[in-house]
């Protein structure tokens, strides 16, 4: 082959090379240390780290106490994934996928394990009565556009964003490869915002919130520096959208939470109360 690699009849797990992921990452499941996680003091316990997955729940919960919704109150723990505090026990315990986020609902007499964004989202979403439709055809085209994010965004982070930012070397087969799926994508949404004002109709809702930190982020030029490459200006549907949603203050407090990287007006490790929330956003210039 071009690159000189030919895949061995066996497949074997090498951590050898520079990348940080390399002695991270491991093909089988399960902990890897005994640490048990932080507990604080509201029932909503949330362990996360301020990726676009991350950035989901955290939008939504910041939504949701826009309401005034009290009980939407929450401790957010910070997941260092590059560090492998994913594989603690306590982690594993609460998600044995070992990925964020991880939400951990204690209102209930007994308490419930929640993972997967877009299954947060829709606990959530469930449990206070907002941001999805109740019944019939919005409900519907709100978990349409849900789980079309859920089954699209790992084609733009785990392929185009690895390849394009992230990997060792840069090779042109993945990339061009991942490139045209992720501006295929960006032309089914911006096809789908040309005749609606929110993702799934003429309401904001979960679907919106779980779309809007990978594409919103993507067009808006915060995720992998991409927007000249993609031509991401060009899909004018998605930019109107995205800039709108970025105007929300829910979505500017739930971006910045997790958070340990980027501009310090911009980084909250841990969240305990608005408070914390408030004291970083004075910061921004």
């Amino acid at each position: 082959m071009e690159n000189g690699y030919t895949p061995p009849k066996v497949w074997v797990h090498n951590t050898d090379g520079g990348n940080q992921w390399a002695s991270i990452n491991r093909p089988v499941s399960g902990a890897t240390h005994e640490q048990a996680l932080p507990v604080g003091e509201h029932a909503l316990q949330l362990y996360s780290l301020g990726t676009p997955n991350g950035q989901k729940v955290t939008i939504l919960l910041e939504e949701l106490l826009a309401l005034g919704i009290k009980e939407a109150e929450y401790d957010a723990y910070l997941i260092n994934i590059g560090e492998g505090e994913q594989f603690s026990s306590g982690f594993v315990g609460a998600n044995p996928n070992s990925k964020i986020p991880a939400l951990v609902d204690k209102s209930g007499d007994d308490e419930v394990n929640v993972f997967e964004s877009a299954s947060i989202l829709v606990h959530l979403a469930e449990k206070f009565g907002q941001f999805l439709p109740k019944e019939g055809a919005a409900r519907t085209q709100t978990f349409n556009w849900l789980f079309w994010a859920q089954g699209s965004a790992p084609f733009l982070g785990g392929g185009f964003g690895h390849f394009y930012a992230y990997a060792d070397e840069k090779f042109e087969y993945p990339i061009n490869r991942f490139a045209m799926e992720a501006k295929r994508q960006l032309d089914v949404l911006d096809k789908q915002l040309a005749q609606h004002t929110y993702v799934a109709g003429e309401e904001y809702s979960i679907a919106d919130i779980a779309i809007w930190p990978w594409y919103g982020n993507l067009v808006l030029g915060k995720l992998y520096d991409a927007g000249e490459f993609l031509q991401v200006e060009s899909y004018t549907h998605i930019m109107r959208w995205a800039t709108m949603i970025s105007e929300r203050e829910a979505v500017q407090r739930g971006r910045v939470v997790n958070r340990s990287f980027g501009e310090e007006w911009e980084q909250v490790p841990e969240r305990h109360s608005a408070a914390d929330i408030d004291a970083v956003l004075k910061l921004k210039p």
